[in-house]
């Protein structure tokens, strides 16, 4: 029999991606998500994708009263993975009770929950941002974790305190922590990708959407940083390639294949890519110029970070296997096949 796995925030970005992931992998998943960034419409691309359509509610994992009544009507979860946070680090500086809100009091609720439900573990999807802006790169699990540059890493941090001191005190769970560097990209058959509602607040969807012309120019925050070409410096990482990640932590973990009852593991390529390379990556992959200016810096934003992947891809064996070329032409193949449906 199938296992389940809880996927809150599944029709997200990295969510819906991780589904797919999962459902080929023969797991029964059922999708949490209130859809506050995102789609109810991505679970038609999934199910094109795996063949399988997955269980959805559309519930805020904020609401404990609803998140009691959805363990009882889905028994025997197995396993959580944890997406549904705010994760723009721009907005959070402009809306900090929002964040503190949504992605501390999801993740408490998700805990409490799961040692009476019988749940076994939870991978929780954190973010470099924990590191804040580090000593040297590339940065390894035993970086030290510095002050948060904004709310959204701060949340970030405190998420993964909150998972640590729960599991020290004694609480029958497993938690696997992933440390994401800079995801982008789409699935390869364009079916579902990165949609973000309004203005985008990442990178690439920026990017794609300026080539396609929905947006007049990209703004590049800053080129003064003391990097080779003076823009900030990123790992970027294959949307797919980190979906992959959060199936081999769950079989971790539900197989018991450690001791460690809280492990931790960078995601990353061990590459740093700039803004202006990432650019020019896109104008190849294209054919077509960007339209772009260079703006003040942004407040919030780290000067560069790359990741030493070796401990995920030695302990978990995972490794980053797409090039950053085919990541932007699946990401740019996405806004074409999103113009193609009249959506954007």
């Amino acid at each position: 029999m199938a296992k389940k796995i809880l996927v809150t925030g599944g029709t997200g970005y990295i969510g819906s991606h991780t589904v797919v992931e999962l459902q080929q992998a023969g797991y029964e998943v059922i999708i949490v998500d209130n859809l506050s960034n995102s789609n109810a419409e991505v679970i038609e691309g999934i199910t094109h994708i795996s063949g399988i359509r997955p269980k959805f509610e559309k519930l805020d994992c904020t609401d404990l009263p609803a998140m009691k009544a959805l363990f009882k009507r889905h028994q025997g979860i197995e396993g959580i993975i944890h997406f549904a946070a705010s994760k723009a680090v721009g907005e959070s500086v402009h809306k900090p009770l929002m964040y503190y809100r949504n992605n501390i009091v999801s993740l408490l609720n998700l805990l409490q929950l799961m040692p009476e439900n019988k749940v076994k573990g939870i991978v929780f999807s954190s973010s470099c941002t924990v590191y804040g802006e580090p000593d040297n790169n590339p940065i390894d699990e035993n970086a030290p974790i510095k002050p948060a540059t904004s709310p959204y890493g701060n949340t970030k941090q405190i998420n993964e305190e909150i998972i640590l001191d729960y599991v020290h005190s004694g609480a029958d769970i497993k938690s696997i922590i992933l440390r994401y560097f800079n995801p982008i990209g789409s699935h390869p058959s364009a079916e579902i990708g990165e949609l973000p509602l309004g203005v985008p607040q990442n990178l690439v969807p920026y990017i794609t959407q300026t080539g396609i012309g929905i947006r007049k120019e990209l703004s590049v925050f800053g080129d003064d940083y003391n990097t080779p070409d003076g823009s900030c410096i990123r790992d970027f990482i294959n949307v797919v390639d980190l979906a992959k990640a959060h199936v081999i932590a769950i079989a971790r973990m539900l197989e018991d294949k450690s001791d460690e009852k809280v492990e931790i593991f960078n995601l990353g390529t061990g590459n740093g890519v700039s803004v202006l390379e990432l650019i020019k990556v896109f104008e190849k992959v294209s054919g077509k110029p960007l339209n772009y200016k260079i703006v003040g810096r942004r407040e919030g934003d780290i000067e560069q970070i790359w990741a030493n992947p070796d401990h995920a891809n030695n302990v978990l064996g995972w490794k980053a296997v797409e090039t950053i070329e085919d990541t932007m032409a699946s990401a740019w193949k996405w806004q074409q096949r999103l113009r193609q449906k009249g959506i954007m």
